[in-house]
């Protein structure tokens, strides 16, 4: 039948793009997978359980999974890190897209978007939900991954609007929630025809403005997409139909983006995956990426101003110029909350700059209102210059710092460690993901994972890995605080 059917797609090729992806998501297996590709996917796999493990310990996450709690079902999933909280799967994988997103902590990809946040919750979720047998593998969990990230990676590639940093809306919550139906379906081995369904009824829970960046809803755009995506799987399996072809109209996929040109994707046996071409960027610290050159340049210009463990002289800081794209969400002179200091050329500056380096208690309340900080953002301003595009591929930040005397320091960065032109090594990402997910829990436990994600391809069965996400028992919690 596969070589019947293949056949047919050869002499008769598909000429409409939502068909095309359905195609790919119901077609791909597990053989389409390069090395290359799982070896990116398990370090975006490991690197979004951490930075999830870590937003348990934040207020967002702590409403959404309060709000959560209403609901239940025969059916339930792990809350990371959470042992005594288990939730319907959907709701599951809400609450632990926002634990990823809750400090913008999360990997980045180009276009620009947050991949992960939206497709691993699911599978995760999916993999304790459904029966025991069949056993759900490494491997099958690999490929539905990938599946969730390639289609979010070619719906960015159809217009250009998609390559600059966003405008109008926050883009994991329109190609993560069809990345999630997607990865969904593929788990759960839906036909071609479920799997197009889907993805219309995807786009019409999609969407999330921008005007909602450095907030406290921000982080709700993952786990939206991670719900979202999978209700919509869990609608088309029940027989729901949306337009068949959503992916082909400017008013339907098409209204999210301008200058829209879809194409069919080719046939699976030339398929190519997006991850083998362009790989993620991974953070340092838990900011929105564009401030990572700004701390790299301020890193560099402070090293001209301090000697040795000497206090950075402010008073002799007469002006800050910090030369960065026009990016107007980031653009925030004097945050007041640890989200919006999260999304602040200035504030990032600033604290390189007073205290050589940014960490996860760089954005806590105490640290943002430090009369020394305050005082170095009153110096700082901006400039646009034309050729620095706000693009995650392009951008670059050169800052200046002149002093009372008119001595002025320079520094420019080009390109980060952490950025996929310069990407983490193996052992720094073990590292982030330790000190992230230790947070919550037992070294044991964080080496453990550690070992079974790095040899994920090896896994017979999901259920050991989704057991260590459950974190301590409640006794454990108590010594553990002790």
């Amino acid at each position: 039948m596969q070589s019947e059917y293949s056949t047919v797609l050869t002499l008769f090729p598909l000429k409409s793009v939502t068909e095309s992806f359905a195609r790919v998501i119901h077609g791909l297996t597990v053989e389409h997978l390069t090395d290359h590709v799982i070896q990116r996917s398990k370090r975006m796999i490991l690197d979004t359980l951490g930075v999830g493990f870590l937003g348990t310990n934040t207020e967002v996450f702590h409403k959404a999974s309060e709000y959560s709690k209403i609901y239940s079902s025969n059916v339930a999933s792990t809350v990371w890190g959470q042992p005594d909280l288990r939730l319907p799967p959907t709701y599951a994988a809400f609450v632990n897209g926002v634990a990823i997103h809750s400090m913008d902590f999360d990997d980045t990809w180009h276009p620009a978007t947050h991949p992960s946040g939206a497709v691993l919750p699911v599978l995760l979720a999916l993999s304790e939900a459904l029966p025991p047998s069949p056993k759900c593998s490494g491997l099958d969990l690999l490929l539905a991954f990938n599946v969730g990230i390639e289609v979010q990676g070619q719906l960015l590639r159809f217009s250009k609007e998609a390559n600059d940093i966003p405008k109008r809306f926050h883009p994991p919550s329109v190609v993560g929630t069809l990345g999630s139906a997607a990865a969904t379906s593929k788990f759960l081995g839906l036909s071609m025809t479920k799997c197009r369904e889907a993805l219309a009824i995807a786009v019409s829970h999609a969407g999330a403005p921008i005007a909602n960046a450095a907030t406290q809803t921000k982080p709700l755009h993952i786990g939206n997409a991670a719900r979202h995506g999978m209700e919509a799987a869990f609608l088309a399996m029940l027989g729901l139909q949306g337009n068949r072809q959503i992916l082909d109209m400017q008013t339907g996929f098409g209204a999210f983006y301008a200058n829209y040109s879809p194409k069919v994707l080719p046939n699976l046996d030339s398929h190519t995956w997006l991850l083998d071409q362009q790989d993620v960027a991974f953070k340092r610290f838990p900011a929105h990426l564009a401030t990572h050159w700004v701390a790299d340049a301020a890193a560099s210009v402070r090293k001209h101003l301090v000697t040795d463990r000497a206090l950075l002289p402010i008073d002799r800081i007469a002006r800050i110029v910090l030369r960065i794209p026009d990016v107007q969400y980031v653009n925030r002179p004097f945050p007041d909350s640890e989200h919006e200091a999260r999304h602040s050329f200035q504030f990032v500056a600033c604290a390189t700059l007073l205290d050589g380096g940014i960490t996860v208690p760089s954005f806590h309340k105490c640290q943002i209102n430090r009369p020394q900080v305050r005082e170095l953002l009153s110096k700082v301003e901006l400039e646009h210059p034309q050729d620095n595009l706000p693009s995650f591929n392009t951008l670059y930040c050169e800052i200046s710092v002149t002093l009372n005397d008119g001595a002025t320091f320079t520094e420019r960065s080009d390109t980060f460690y952490g950025h996929w032109r310069k990407p983490l090594s193996q052992e720094d990402l073990r590292e982030k993901f330790r000190a992230n997910a230790s947070s919550v829990l037992s070294c044991d436990t964080v080496e453990r994972l550690t070992e079974m994600v790095e040899n994920l391809e090896d896994l017979e069965d999901c259920s050991v890995l989704t057991t260590l996400l459950k974190g301590p028992s409640s006794p454990e919690m108590v010594s553990k605080s002790i």
